[in-house]
């Protein structure tokens, strides 16, 4: 059964494309959006000098039995690999060997891969950010930065971070209410490139007691072609939250004097360096929604907040706000 208008979806990370294959598989007509250039969201690559660079999410775990299915289906794809690195913890001014064996899964050539794989041919407007969601005499219709309208649409599902998503929950009080109540924490991520390989043994690193709170080797992941060594750094929350506005280039000054102090080898100056900044990195509190839901009025809002804020959770979540959607149609 096809929806007499189409559906919008706004938001092109994980839990939105999620939640946009399972309703195109259904059969029903989408239109996506998105305020970046591409899809992704904290899952997109950025190209650059040093080549491709995963400045959000590193990597990502599967447990439950339906993304484990879906991971070994990007598999077979090529969509995926696994990504086995040498794991160190860094605590008390020392390095020290991870015990984890768990299972490491990275898009390949770049994690930007997964998500351009699931949007494929899906109709999308990058570089649209939408502003405001509202209802006519009978469809939703969005309204974009540049004063554009967009619609009518049967149905809107919101899949943003949750202070993005309160906004566009206006017309849905209890939906937003919630929303507005999900802490989203930021991240500083620093990417350094150097002409040649360091001389340590380390790949990936949980980072205690210090500005750092992970690093990781970019060109120990699988399809990762570059001639330079190049490392991803991700500042702790706490350390993100009290420079969140210091400039990006004493954010890379003082992360890489951080990285220094704890690789625990002789650290030459970096041939290419960048910061970026993730506001919304990572919700403050797991929740156990799935997805928020108002089905008379048809509106939807999923993410990784509304569950473990995992890549994994956020796949979940776009699958039960699908799920939801398409139930209360049938």
């Amino acid at each position: 059964m096809t929806a007499i208008a189409p559906i919008a979806i706004i938001g092109t990370g994980i839990a939105g494309l999620s939640a946009a294959q399972t309703l195109h598989a259904a059969g029903y007509e989408l239109q996506l959006f998105d305020k970046s250039r591409g899809s992704g969201g904290r899952m997109s690559s950025k190209r650059s000098d040093a080549g491709a660079l995963d400045l959000g999410a590193q990597y990502f775990t599967a447990r439950d039995r339906r993304f484990v299915e879906a991971v070994q289906h990007w598999q077979a794809r090529g969509w995926v690999a696994e990504w086995q690195p040498s794991l160190y913890h860094y605590r008390d001014g020392q390095l020290s060997a991870s015990p984890d064996e768990q299972l490491r899964w990275v898009g390949i050539p770049r994690m930007s891969a997964i998500t351009r794989a699931l949007l494929g041919a899906l109709p999308v407007h990058f570089s649209c950010r939408i502003t405001e969601v509202f209802r006519g005499e009978q469809h939703w219709h969005l309204q974009d930065a540049d004063g554009g309208s967009h619609g009518p649409f049967s149905h809107v599902v919101i899949a943003t971070p949750a202070p993005q998503a309160s906004a566009l929950l206006a017309s849905a009080p209890k939906l937003a209410a919630a929303a507005a109540g999900v802490p989203m924490e930021p991240t500083w991520a620093a990417a350094l490139a150097f002409d040649s390989p360091l001389q340590t043994k380390v790949e990936g690193c949980f980072v205690h007691d210090s500005p750092l709170d992970w690093l990781a080797r970019n060109r120990s992941k699988p399809g990762r072609e570059t001639t330079l060594d190049t490392w991803v750094l991700h500042a702790s929350s706490s350390w993100s939250k009290q420079h969140l506005d210091l400039p990006k280039e004493e954010v890379v000054e003082q992360l890489l004097g951080a990285f220094a102090e704890m690789i625990g080898c002789t650290l030459p100056a970096p041939t290419f360096s960048l910061a970026h900044r993730w506001l919304y990195a990572r919700p403050g509190a797991a929740h156990q929604w799935g997805a928020l839901a108002d089905a008379d009025l048809g509106l939807y809002a999923c993410g990784d907040w509304c569950l473990s804020g995992r890549v994994e959770g956020a796949w979940l979540s776009g699958q039960e706000a699908a799920h939801k959607l398409i139930g209360h149609l049938q």
